[in-house]
């Protein structure tokens, strides 16, 4: 997320107040393979967001509950994760959710062999098999930070050169993979990407077999919104399973906490916990 994200330094993202609903199998796409199993009821948030690079402190986050924002989004794991988080642990889980917080878990995999995203790249003879395992890995980290079957995992996906057909075609086979194995293991799927290219490439992919259920996409244009300004079909990613990234690197203070943000809209999963 914005040139922090280049160099590795990813944030967590906290969505505003606006209320959450449950959705019976919502933000699973139709064209996705599913397990054979009984979903949970899906929890889902309409409102705004923010993002930082590490997730705050319980106080910091109890101290910005003010209303303006309503959820936070946080790396739960993966190679390319670029801040230490010290702060997040199942116990905080558990605090901030009792607080209000509605939570969105990112995970940042393996990158693509054509963009600068990231030190471990995606390769692909290996691309299938990696995408399963950090899937695993995803799982794992979710679930012992209190996260339970049913709740969405965001796979962040860096900008890169999606004219490279080999290197594009590597990171969807990717994303099928992992996204393939989170349905077996009964979590939802989630993509935050880029409209010029990452968030692109799903978007506009001609197969939809078992590509994310839910798309946050990066359109810095100071813009409130999931509808307005969502660059591709109307009838794609619709029944809140969309999310929006809309400002990026704004420094705000809120109860005596100050912390450098993205803003972002959503309308979409949250985890499910407690």
């Amino acid at each position: 997320m914005a040139d922090h994200r280049q160099s590795k330094k990813r944030r967590y993202i906290a969505w505003g107040v606006a209320g959450v609903v449950v959705v019976a199998g919502g933000g699973i796409a139709a064209t996705t393979s599913m397990a054979a199993t009984t979903w949970p009821a899906q929890k889902t948030f309409t409102g705004r967001a923010f993002d930082a690079c590490a997730a705050p402190s319980l106080a910091a986050m109890k101290a910005w509950h003010t209303g303006f924002y309503g959820a936070a989004a946080v790396y739960i794991g993966g190679k390319n994760r670029g801040c230490n988080q010290p702060n997040l642990t199942a116990s905080w889980v558990k605090s901030v959710s009792t607080v209000g917080w509605k939570l969105i878990p990112l995970y940042v995999g393996s990158q693509p062999s054509c963009g600068s995203g990231g030190s471990v790249k995606i390769s692909a003879s290996t691309a299938a098999a990696v995408g399963k395992s950090e899937a695993d890995d995803a799982v794992a980290k979710a679930s012992a930070l209190g996260m339970k079957a049913g709740s969405p995992i965001f796979l962040d996906m860096e900008p890169y050169d999606v004219t490279n057909t080999s290197c594009n075609n590597a990171v969807l086979t990717y994303v099928r993979a992992f996204d393939k194995e989170l349905h077996a293991k009964t979590y939802r799927t989630g993509y935050y990407g880029f409209t010029s290219s990452s968030a692109k490439a799903i978007a506009t992919a001609t197969n939809k077999t078992d590509l994310p259920g839910n798309l946050w996409y990066a359109l810095w244009d100071k813009t409130n919104t999931t509808t307005s300004d969502w660059p591709w079909g109307t009838t794609q990613y619709t029944g809140h399973s969309r999310g929006h990234q809309y400002l990026v690197n704004s420094k705000e203070s809120r109860g005596g906490y100050t912390i450098t943000v993205d803003r972002d809209a959503w309308d979409g999963p949250v985890a499910i916990t407690g």
